[in-house]
């Protein structure tokens, strides 16, 4: 069985089956903190049609999915603290990268870096990595993350195990990737200790790779991050992982990652309201949760929401709105036959308002 990180909706004996069923898009993959050396691309993913695929694809409620390797991505654009790198503050190098003077940050860094100081080594790979004040250039950053790595600086074995990874800026090496992100993990690097869970699920596609992964996912959902809260309401929706089947608790995870905008988690909880999984029915938060994630941009979202505004499911129905929302899902690609007889049911100045609303949301 092939685990993908998509959704854990199940709807099944309600109202709010016949009206969120058949839908056309798969829904997103998680967003991974972390990634590919060559970019500063922060904790989010581009709304934009490849992050579902592209084309038409049938968005219908996963059953019993489980989490997959991530895909790496570019590093975070979280703050960055000194302690990260092995710094202890203060330091004018990284004060001056705090306050945005990037140029000044790569000066003051450089001449440390050079005599083998592996916090300013992993400052000097970070700033070329995303090329901040000097010209991107991840093949040099990749030199100074090994030098660091070496040393032990987490960020610096976390970031170089990516690109050990992605062998683009270096020699591909999965078995020292393996090792790096092991022991940034194990040193309390959150993205490590996700994104490492993720490389044992890949190592290991049965339970008993999601047991020795899920050590390490609630390690960093313990931290906050969303990604990995995801994983772990997965893990207890499902009772894998060595986990109890536990719907209050993976509803509890939803929400948290829910609130620091998931929009996958967003859909999946708004659907867990609505049908009364893991805790209380809720339409009202529940439309409210799909309303949130189709106004951030994701399609599979906005179809789901056209569909609560068809059944009046949370909200009053409204056929203009249900049209609107479609008409946006639809043009970046998602096809449902069933929103699609909706939409032909409507009369010519339905149709026309609601073209014009769906002009004014996206």
């Amino acid at each position: 069985m092939r685990l993908r990180v998509l959704s854990l909706v199940v709807l099944a004996g309600s109202f709010a089956q016949a009206a969120m069923a058949a839908e056309t898009i798969p829904l997103p993959q998680p967003r991974p903190d972390a990634g590919t050396p060559d970019s500063g691309t922060p904790n989010t993913v581009t709304p934009d049609a490849s992050r579902f695929g592209g084309g038409p694809h049938i968005d219908k409620p996963i059953q019993n999915t489980l989490p997959q390797p991530a895909t790496m991505t570019p590093p975070s654009a979280d703050a960055v603290n000194p302690d990260r790198f092995g710094a202890k503050q203060p330091d004018a190098a990284y004060g001056a990268f705090q306050r945005g003077l990037y140029k000044t940050a790569y000066n003051l860094a450089m001449d440390r870096a050079k005599n083998g100081d592996p916090a300013a080594e992993t400052l000097v790979a970070e700033i070329l990595s995303r090329g901040l004040g000097v010209p991107l250039n991840p093949a040099e950053a990749s030199k100074w993350y090994a030098l660091a790595a070496e040393q032990g600086v987490p960020e610096a074995q976390f970031q170089y195990a990516l690109m050990l990874l992605d062998g683009r800026y270096v020699k591909k090496d999965e078995k020292g990737a393996f090792a790096l992100m092991q022991a940034s993990a194990e040193a309390g690097n959150r993205l490590a200790q996700f994104n490492f869970a993720q490389l044992l699920v890949q190592q290991d596609p049965g339970d008993d790779g999601l047991v020795k992964a899920a050590v390490y996912y609630e390690r960093a959902a313990a931290t906050g991050l969303a990604d990995a809260q995801y994983a772990m309401a997965q893990l207890y929706a499902n009772g894998a992982g060595g986990k109890p089947h536990d719907d209050a608790q993976a509803r509890l995870l939803l929400a948290q990652a829910a609130r620091q905008n998931y929009d996958t988690a967003q859909i999946d909880l708004a659907a867990w309201m609505i049908e009364g999984r893991g805790g209380g029915r809720d339409l009202k938060s529940g439309f409210a949760w799909m309303k949130r994630a189709a106004e951030g941009g994701n399609v599979a979202a906005q179809n789901r929401l056209a569909k609560l505004y068809m059944g009046g499911i949370g909200t009053d129905p409204d056929l203009i709105l249900a049209g609107a929302w479609y008409i946006v899902a639809r043009r970046a690609g998602l096809i449902d036959p069933q929103m699609d007889d909706f939409l032909q049911g409507l009369d010519d100045d339905q149709t026309k308002q609601a073209l014009q609303k769906a002009n004014r949301l996206r």
